[in-house]
């Protein structure tokens, strides 16, 4: 595993190096600037990025938004002090695929990554509820208006698939349930983000709930 730091505190960030590095995770810079981190990012092509939220100009968000403008596709994970829920909802409808939080254990963040690199989406404990929230439809600041015309874009595989997203299930736990391949069920959530204009798979599941999809797939279950 492949890591990019990208922290302003100098002294968390070599810390930290050291941390991952002690668990043989090579890390491939550390940069304490967000511009100099997104142009790292786009020359070494990280297995993930670790990037903090409280920074000077620019800060995490921003990173963020423009690493997945430029088409960056790995994983981004936010890993922060912060435990407000309009950062971690605002990191995950920009396409990040984790939010941390800094006081987690060591070997906690090192599984975390792990479970990130086999394509999941993780949130600190800490804030289940406001994921719950965020997906429940709880908040209105952050609720979309999906249109039933998004999903009829989708192949009928496509859509069964979005349900089990809906559910919070793993690329290879419905690739199991389906009978296919880990690789297939990655290109089919890669087309279904497209199609729904969405960076990430959290914001699909929330779509999907709005939408019943949950719902309907418990009930053919």
């Amino acid at each position: 595993m492949r890591i990019l730091l990208i922290d302003d505190h100098t002294l968390f960030r070599v810390g930290l190096q050291g941390l991952l590095e002690n668990r043989n995770i090579e890390v491939v810079a550390s940069l304490g600037d967000g511009y100099e981190g997104i142009r790292a990012a786009m020359e070494i092509q990280p297995d993930i990025i670790l990037l903090d939220m409280r920074m000077p100009d620019p800060d995490g968000l921003t990173v963020l938004r423009q690493l997945r403008e430029n088409g960056l596709e790995m994983p981004i994970v936010i890993l922060t002090t912060s435990s407000d829920e309009e950062d971690l909802v605002e990191s995950l409808r920009n396409g990040a695929s984790g939010y941390l939080l800094k006081d987690m254990e060591p070997d906690a963040l090192v599984q975390s990554l792990r479970e990130v690199q086999s394509g999941k989406t993780v949130v600190a404990p800490e804030l289940a509820g406001s994921l719950a929230r965020v997906v429940q439809g709880g908040e209105k600041e952050i609720e979309k208006e999906p249109e039933h015309d998004l999903f009829s874009e989708l192949t009928p595989r496509e859509t069964e698939i979005l349900t089990f997203l809906a559910n919070g299930q793993s690329n290879k736990s419905i690739a199991r349930d389906l009978g296919i391949s880990d690789g297939t069920v990655k290109l089919h959530v890669k087309a279904i983000l497209r199609k729904l204009g969405v960076h990430s798979r959290v914001e699909a599941a929330v779509i999907a709930v709005e939408q019943g999809l949950r719902e309907s797939s418990r009930q053919r279950s």
